[in-house]
């Protein structure tokens, strides 16, 4: 959720972490500070509420604030409200020491009475002060910040990234980690910490990342990392493979709009690379093809977005696999007494993984002896080294917060995934399985006709953007699509909206209908179009104007029923939530556009959610 960056080098550091912190926005935030040292005006400390613009006026771009070393971050609110005094750099009494932290102090109120017994006066009503508090106590005794470190590490409880810089470490400062994610970028006579490989990469490409109960004293000339028992660990190194203009608008108005036109591309470098000959294949997966078949149920975990990637993917595998798939947000899994023993495959799905719930019920999954197959969009993130498998979507950078690509190939990927094991169980027959494929491989063109033809989605919009309230409705695969259509909405446009099962209308939700309501009816899964033109008519009968989603070879048969109609082109039913999904959100991009929201960073909301 909130942003770290930190920098020591030969070039003035502020401008540097003001341009990470820019490269951070994204992931959603309240507040912004900085903190560099210099030996002449040693501890400088800027902080600011609102967007950066505020703190780089402040600072004049960073270039008001001299030193060559420093810390950076992007608050979203969690204890304490958004001000410039919660804001983080913190400080110890002293002022000696700065901390900026991502995560949630669980014990904090235990530390900060203790601290208040000694004598310690706090200026802020968050956790984070506690650190620098405890930081400041403990280097006060012992004279050494990196002993005084750990013995902190030792007493907090929780999860965090945290980046440190004491006064009396001239060209170094110190980052740890733990349930937080934090990577460490190795440049030319400069050293980097990040909570995202964005904000580092106009920079380096050279990346490894922290893992828990590490920590890292970081200089310009080298990294020294060392374990929780304090001894010290050779680093893995990773090199970024996309470029920083994959992270940049690109020319467009806004990023979410920018990936939305991506996933045709997008959804070819997820599928291209795994299909050979007509066939899918995993060259990724370690497990055997014995192992994989003695599963007897697969178990869907995930959050948000990737959840109702999951609600599809159920439909889907149980219809390919004929076997039990059950599905649960991991906010829920991990605080549940779920069914999952060694036969059960828990597939795990995080766009950046590093959520952290679902972090938690991966571990637990793993506890209770499920194998774990996760599928993220980002290379060596935690989520990912910790899974038995992990399947990586390759849909490049997702910036905007409202996810579009990250989805889309997220879902084709389970797809694909079902697909393969239904062909490995010898439950597909070989002119059903080469439909698939084909379909498959068509997928990106026929995004692309949506996406040639928006002029519709655009005047729907401008004519939805002043409602109170929306409702989406579908059955099976449609209402599992609805639930992300819904969710695209509500984020963005902050219009209240709902999806429901069109088949449970008439127990309780209809009394919501009255004369003006609008109702998005989702109609692209044939098998039951029938019944869910009947639940139009049913939503009609009550004033309701309606705008329907359907195959192109159905609008006709629709089009007696309801006047306002967007089309995708046909595909297997398997496939028309990846092909439903495009109007739903270009269909949302315009009507918050309307609004004059903030399409990119909507309120309260955060990219990469790191905390409970």
């Amino acid at each position: 959720m909130c942003g770290i960056v930190g920098y020591t080098g030969r070039q003035q550091a502020a401008p540097i972490l003001l341009d990470g912190l820019e490269r951070l926005e994204y992931r959603g935030y309240d507040s912004a500070g900085i903190a560099v040292l210099s030996p002449e005006k040693g501890l400088q400390v800027r902080k600011a509420k609102g967007r950066l613009k505020v703190l780089e006026a402040l600072t004049d771009g960073g270039k008001s604030l001299d030193g060559m070393m420093g810390i950076g971050h992007t608050r979203w609110a969690t204890h304490g409200e958004p001000n410039d005094v919660n804001s983080h750099p913190h400080l110890s009494e002293d002022e000696r020491i700065a901390v900026v932290h991502n995560g949630i102090i669980e014990n904090y109120v235990e530390l900060k009475s203790f601290l208040v017994s000694t004598g310690v006066s706090f200026r802020s009503e968050t956790d984070t002060e506690v650190v620098a508090q405890l930081l400041g106590y403990y280097y006060r005794r012992c004279g050494n910040i990196l002993e005084a470190v750990y013995r902190v590490l030792d007493r907090i409880e929780g999860a965090y990234a945290l980046g440190i810089l004491c006064a009396d470490l001239p060209d170094s400062f110190i980052a740890a980690r733990k349930d937080a994610p934090l990577l460490l970028g190795y440049g030319d006579g400069c050293s980097f910490i990040a909570s995202d490989v964005t904000a580092m990469l106009r920079h380096t490409r050279d990346v490894a990342y922290m893992e828990d109960g590490e920590v890292a004293v970081v200089s310009p000339e080298k990294i020294v990392v060392y374990n929780a028992l304090g001894a010290e660990v050779e680093k893995e190194h990773h090199t970024v493979d996309w470029d920083v203009s994959d992270a940049e608008k690109g020319g467009y108005a806004h990023f979410m709009f920018k990936e939305i036109m991506e996933q045709p591309d997008a959804i070819r470098k997820t599928v291209s690379p795994r299909i050979r000959d007509h066939r899918i294949v995993f060259d990724e997966l370690k497990m055997s093809k014995e192992e994989l078949c003695a599963f007897n149920k697969l178990y869907i975990v995930a959050c948000g977005s990737s959840y109702h990637v999951g609600m599809v993917g159920k439909y889907n595998l149980e219809r390919l696999l004929r076997m039990q798939v059950d599905i649960a947000l991991a906010s829920e899994f991990r605080y549940a007494d779920p069914l999952v023993d060694e036969k059960t495959l828990v597939i795990v799905i995080s766009q950046s993984g590093e959520t952290l719930d679902t972090m938690a019920a991966l571990r637990k999954a793993k506890r209770l002896g499920a194998r774990i197959l996760s599928i993220v969009n980002v290379v060596g993130s935690s989520i990912a080294r910790e899974s038995d498998d992990v399947l990586y979507t390759w849909a490049g950078p997702e910036i905007a917060v409202a996810t579009t690509k990250a989805y889309s190939t997220q879902l084709v990927l389970l797809d694909m995934f079902g697909i393969y094991l239904a062909e490995l169980f010898g439950k597909l027959p070989y002119f059903l399985y080469d439909e698939l494929i084909g379909e498959l491989l068509a997928l990106p063109s026929k995004m692309e006709r949506i996406l040639e033809n928006t002029e519709q989605i655009k005047y729907l919009a401008s004519r939805s953007f002043n409602r109170d309230s929306i409702f989406f409705i579908g059955r099976n695969l449609d209402y599992a699509l609805g639930l992300e259509g819904s969710l695209k909405l509500k984020e963005i446009s902050y219009v209240h909206c709902e999806a429901y099962a069109a088949g449970e209308l008439k127990h309780g939700t209809i009394s919501l209908i009255v004369d003006g309501t609008l109702v998005v009816a989702l109609c692209t899964y044939k098998a039951l179009f029938d019944k869910s033109v009947s639940n139009i008519v049913e939503v009609k009968s009550r004033g309701a104007d309606v705008i329907a989603l359907t195959d192109e070879s159905l609008a006709d048969a629709l089009s007696k029923t309801v006047s306002n109609i967007l089309t995708i082109p046909d595909t297997h039913p398997i496939f028309a939530p990846s092909l439903g999904v495009v109007p739903l959100q270009i269909f949302a991009y315009y009507v918050a556009l309307q609004r004059g929201c903030d399409i990119d960073k909507p309120r309260n909301l955060a990219k990469s959610v790191t905390v409970e």
